[in-house]
């Protein structure tokens, strides 16, 4: 039997959709250097503490010992030589990750299989690595940290996108299309002020990922088995206020790149897995915007208005050699309804957590965390590659909209009436009546729509108030019906978007660039 990759799974958010950036961070070095990060920082700060020979006053301690330790618990050799391991250029090595493997074998416990894999790399701080810990001091911690990172990636996407989009609203702010409720002609609306909205939404999403990192994601600190910090205080002889100082110094000196306000007050074994409900279904929502953005293309790319992004050698169909299949934002869609429905396992996880913790949270997690974060990170350098490169028909824009014009000027022409002195309800049913019968004929014989032609015929539009003054060459200006599309596009180009690129387009053009990886 072959070693080769093609002979097992694999899973497709890795290989076509994630993008390297958000795969690193999931991977298992990434969790596995930020394992033994959070060990050097305990361990500093045990050392630290522990070496200040003072004890505090008044701790109100009533454990076992009720002493400090006369000694430090961590020495100054052991945290250097933890240090040199940990800092050491590309962290953990292939060799150390395989001797973990083979330790969580036999231990069946993968926390502790690490443990014993970094003892072997630092013989003399062997016996102080994870001293007072429990597991979830660990991986909670960690797992936070990557939550933290992954968010700020797909919020730089997002905002990248906003950007693309606002490019296309800037570009076609002056080009009226027709508009559509329930997918039926209304009144019409510019192709940029459409951009320009599905824009707006993004930022509304950035703004998502923002209260994420900002109120949600937190460090869990140092807690314990059940979040007492019962076995800190044992440590620490009774002494509450080092205790405080240990998880303060955790936080404070991390090392990381991620600045944390606070930790959260209160903790079972693990953080609070509501969190991870929050996350889910923030990203969900960013989703569901991706998703409709991504539809209404696919549905004008069936009124041959728009196009995504084609390439030269590019195949839509083995079958039908013309078709030019919207294949980037039907990916988009599945990707972005994958996303959408792992937020029930969020739910289902922060409703399941017995009392202070149940383990059958982490085989869910290990999948619909990541799994979320790689299928919106891909899902958003699609839409990226598709906004950048989006074709509008500007031709095809005009037909499909002056088709349905005369329906349009219908308003505009009842208003006229009324200012010149007619009856609105008498006209608006001769209208009613026009309309509908030119409806008919444009659906029942496939003719053009004559319904100017027919209101101009009819004598009750010929009376002398209305005959002079009732402009139906102006009716089929387009531009007298987007109302202030262009007005509203500039305002939100203005006033939303070129803060944000100023305040994020170095930033932003840092990122590789998105578009299909295959």
């Amino acid at each position: 039997m072959t070693n080769s990759p093609y002979d097992t799974y694999t899973s497709p958010l890795a290989t076509r959709n994630a993008s390297p950036e958000m795969l690193r961070l999931w991977s298992a070095r990434h969790k596995f250097n930020t394992w033994r990060k959070i060990w050097l920082a305990v361990a500093e700060a045990q050392h630290e503490l522990t070496s200040e020979r003072a004890p505090s006053a008044s701790s109100g301690y009533s454990g076992t010992s009720g002493t400090a330790p006369s000694a430090p618990l961590v020495t100054k050799e052991q945290v250097e030589e933890l240090r040199a391991v940990v800092n050491r250029p590309g962290g953990i090595t292939d060799a150390e990750i395989h001797a973990a493997e083979k330790y969580e074998r036999d231990l069946r416990h993968d926390v502790m299989a690490h443990v014993h894999a970094l003892g072997d790399s630092c013989p003399k701080a062997k016996g102080i690595i994870h001293l007072g810990m429990t597991s979830q001091d660990v991986v909670c911690n960690a797992d936070l940290i990557v939550l933290q990172a992954s968010v700020g990636l797909i919020g730089q996407k997002t905002r990248r996108l906003l950007l693309s989009l606002a490019a296309v609203a800037e570009r076609f702010k002056r080009v009226p299309c027709l508009g559509f409720t329930h997918y039926q002609p209304a009144q019409p609306t510019t192709v940029g002020r459409r951009a320009a909205e599905y824009s707006y939404q993004m930022d509304m999403c950035a703004g998502l990922m923002d209260e994420l990192t900002g109120r949600w994601l937190l460090l869990r600190g140092l807690r314990g088995a059940t979040g007492t910090q019962a076995s800190f205080l044992e440590l620490f002889g009774g002494d509450h206020a080092k205790v405080d100082q240990l998880e303060r110094r955790f936080r404070d000196s991390f090392g990381m790149d991620i600045d944390y306000d606070d930790v959260y007050t209160l903790t079972g074994q693990t953080y609070p897995r509501v969190v991870d409900a929050i996350v889910l279904s923030n990203l969900a929502s960013t989703a569901s915007v991706l998703h409709k953005i991504a539809t209404d293309i696919r549905l004008l790319a069936n009124r041959k208005e728009l196009d995504e992004p084609f390439e030269t050698n590019q195949i839509g169909s083995s079958a039908m050699p013309y078709k030019r299949n919207p294949m980037r934002c039907e990916r988009i869609c599945g990707l972005s309804r994958f996303v959408m429905n792992l937020v029930g396992n969020g739910y289902d996880t922060a409703a399941t957590q017995w009392l202070e913790r149940t383990l059958d949270d982490s085989a869910n997690r290990r999948l619909s965390l990541p799994e979320a974060f790689l299928a919106l990170d891909g899902a958003l350098d699609l839409m990226h590659n598709v906004a950048s490169g989006l074709i509008v028909h500007e031709a095809m824009v005009r037909k499909n909209l002056m088709a349905e014009l005369p329906f349009m000027a219908t308003e505009n022409l009842l208003m006229a009436c009324v200012k010149l002195g007619a009856d609105r309800q008498h006209y608006h049913e001769l209208i009613r009546v026009h309309a509908q019968a030119a409806g008919m004929r444009v659906k029942s014989e496939g003719l053009d729509n004559d319904l100017l032609d027919r209101l101009r015929a009819d004598p009750a539009f010929h009376a002398p108030a209305l005959k002079a003054e009732l402009d139906w060459t102006g009716l089929m200006d387009p531009m007298k019906y987007v109302g202030r599309s262009v007005e509203q596009t500039e305002r939100f180009i203005k006033e939303v978007v070129e803060p944000l690129r100023q305040q994020y387009g170095d930033q932003i053009a840092k990122l590789s660039t998105g578009g299909p990886r295959v």
